[in-house]
């Protein structure tokens, strides 16, 4: 019989960021999202840049995710992540000052620029203001 939840774990090189019940996830491999139910089939992939959401009943949680590991198992995903913020702590201001730094580098004719930098800087900002967005719907937390 499949488990009725998975036990979500997300950490980053300083904390724990979530450790917590839910019914399903989308995460942001390297190659697209991953749809993960309970029962899943265990797996490890690289995570991408992008938005990780999660529902809890009827309610929904957003983190915004950069580069890691994620371990799939039937009953638990943890993932290791570079960098993830829930979409409460995000500090929007700085993510647009951000996002206009990335497009003014990406825009310039600098023949030293490093692109695939510049490019990462851009989908940091952008995935950023996206999961902010979302900040107003999520799950209550303490």
């Amino acid at each position: 019989m499949a488990a009725q939840s998975l036990l979500l774990i997300v950490v980053t090189p300083e904390r724990q960021l979530l450790r917590e019940g839910v019914d399903d996830l989308q995460v942001p491999a390297a190659d697209g999202y991953l749809g993960i139910l309970p029962g899943h089939a265990p797996l490890v992939t690289e995570l991408g840049v992008g938005e990780l959401s999660y529902n809890v009943g009827r309610q929904s949680g957003h983190m915004a995710v950069i580069r890691g590991f994620a371990e799939v198992l039937p009953d638990r995903v943890t993932l290791l992540a570079e960098v993830a913020e829930r979409a409460e702590e995000i500090d929007v201001d700085r993510a647009k000052a951000a996002l206009g730094r990335a497009q003014k580098r990406l825009s310039s004719q600098d023949p030293s620029l490093d692109w695939d930098r510049a490019s990462l800087a851009l989908q940091r900002a952008l995935i950023r203001m996206q999961v902010a967005s979302r900040s107003g719907s999520g799950i209550p937390r303490d």
